[in-house]
């Protein structure tokens, strides 16, 4: 695919980790390569590898995880060969930040707010306490802090779960970074506050001109924030496409079944769909398709053989043996068929988080 302004490139990423003397791979030979400017959006149910495979940008696995194989590239350096602290510190926050999904796990409780901000803003900056106090009240302003010159000295405990997001959304921008992940930043909030965030993501990224990863399982947050959308099953990316290819032509059935999942599609008096089964257990080598046992679009062949990447268009790609010319015509759920006037009918409704 032609893609101009590349910020981040990984090439047959593989990632592994030691668990109680097995070996288990999380990520499965993904390539991606990310434009500076856009907003990536990464879905896929829970343990898909969606925070594991971030987290290899800014060399956050845990001490028994490892790049087994693979290229990251970023700013003309492959990151997957750094080998110690002092060689992520020129990236990690700086360069690449992170916003978790529970923001106390990113705050201190014992120090203040204003504090927090403003050692980074120091560190990473190099200036003076009362200038990094000026930016820190600045930031938290542009947040959505309300009376920040005196909220500046509060602490943790004295903000709503929401005003704390904002405050590790603040830290993170103090950084200056190229690129924003932001790890399912509004699980934790209820709905009102979730479009609130989402909202003041894209602003920042547009004020700030950041490039945006972001990672969730929720596809009504997905319509609202992505440009390009990624879903992840089993450790690779099995599609990848423009919001609007994935929404309204989707082509891998696990991008049907979670589609036909949204909670919003669902009609009074009719259960809602799940897909079912469980997800592999990634200790194993998988044969032909993750995804085969738990489909109803499983062919022979997707027992035996793993799928290529077939390319729908230039800019959407898709894992499925259902694209090969040889495949059976088969039509997606009735309940997706028809979803871009299901969508717009939402979003007028306000029920996908507010308007695009």
């Amino acid at each position: 695919m032609e893609k101009n302004n590349i910020i981040l490139s990984v090439k047959d990423l593989e990632v592994k980790f030691k668990v109680r003397e097995r070996e288990l791979t999380a990520i499965r030979k993904i390539s991606l390569d990310i434009e500076e400017g856009k907003v990536l959006a990464i879905v896929g149910e829970s343990g898909s590898g969606k925070s594991v495979f971030t987290k290899t940008f800014t060399g956050m696995l845990d001490i028994n995880g490892r790049v087994s194989n693979g290229e990251i590239w970023f700013e003309g350096e492959d990151v997957a060969k750094f080998k110690n602290n002092e060689e992520w510190l020129k990236i990690r926050g700086k360069k690449i930040a992170t916003v978790f999904q529970d923001p106390m796990t990113s705050l201190n409780p014992v120090r203040t707010i204003g504090y927090q901000i403003s050692e980074v803003i120091i560190k990473h900056q190099g200036k003076s306490k009362e200038e990094a106090k000026k930016e820190a009240i600045e930031l938290m302003t542009r947040v959505g802090i309300y009376d920040a010159e005196k909220r500046y000295d509060e602490y943790p405990f004295m903000y709503s779960g929401g005003m704390r997001q904002r405050i590790v959304i603040a830290i993170a921008l103090a950084c200056h970074p190229r690129i924003l992940i932001c790890d399912e930043p509004t699980t934790a909030l209820d709905v009102t506050i979730q479009a609130q965030i989402i909202r003041l993501i894209k602003e920042l990224s547009i004020e700030y001109n950041f490039t945006t990863i972001y990672i969730t399982h929720d596809l009504g947050v997905v319509a609202n924030v992505a440009d390009i959308v990624a879903v992840m099953y089993a450790g690779q990316i099995i599609e990848y496409g423009t919001v609007e290819e994935i929404f309204y032509d989707p082509k891998h059935p696990y991008t049907w079944g979670l589609l036909n999942s949204l909670p919003q599609l669902g009609e009074k008096g009719e259960d809602l769909f799940a897909i079912r089964g469980t997800p592999p257990s990634l200790f194993e080598k998988i044969q032909g398709d993750a995804f085969a046992p738990r489909s109803d679009y499983a062919m022979k062949i997707d027992f035996v053989e793993e799928p290529p990447m077939f390319k729908v268009s230039e800019t959407h790609y898709a894992k499925t043996w259902l694209l090969d010319p040889r495949a059976p015509k088969v039509e997606k759920p009735k309940n997706i068929r028809n979803l871009h006037e299901k969508m717009l009918e939402l979003t007028r409704k306000g029920g996908i988080y507010g308007e695009r």
